[in-house]
């Protein structure tokens, strides 16, 4: 998702989102080693702001985000963060976020519980951006 090459590598940030105390979703965000080589985003904290200001800081501004979302069973580890059982599903979408160069700054991975889940969308589409 990132176009690394096969010598290229990328520094993933995991978290486990918690609702009302319950697990609800795992997420993790990959980011090419040389972006966030010596920044927030390759330590095991929070980044004040997040992690898309992080990236316009250091001149990564996102401009475009492809999604996609897919339902499948759920993985025995899945199972165990998300506190679910073997035969519940999970809802898993995929996120690329790109400069306005097309370059691929962040993907993200978020893996959910499906139970009674519905994904709603807004967009504003801006072309001055």
């Amino acid at each position: 998702m990132l176009g690394l090459g096969p010598e290229e590598t990328a520094v993933v940030r995991r978290r486990l989102v918690l609702l009302d105390g319950r697990p609800t979703e795992l997420a993790d965000s990959y980011y090419p080693r040389e972006i966030a080589r010596n920044t927030r985003l390759a330590e095991a904290r929070k980044i004040p702001g997040g992690a898309l200001t992080m990236l316009a800081e250091l001149g990564y501004r996102p401009h475009s985000a492809e999604e996609r979302v897919t339902a499948r069973p759920s993985t025995k580890p899945e199972q165990d963060a998300l506190d679910i059982q073997p035969e519940d599903w999970v809802m898993v979408l995929t996120r690329v976020l790109r400069t306005d160069t097309g370059t691929p700054i962040e993907a993200t991975v978020m893996t959910m519980v499906a139970d009674g889940r519905e994904l709603r969308y807004k967009m504003i589409i801006n072309e001055e951006t």
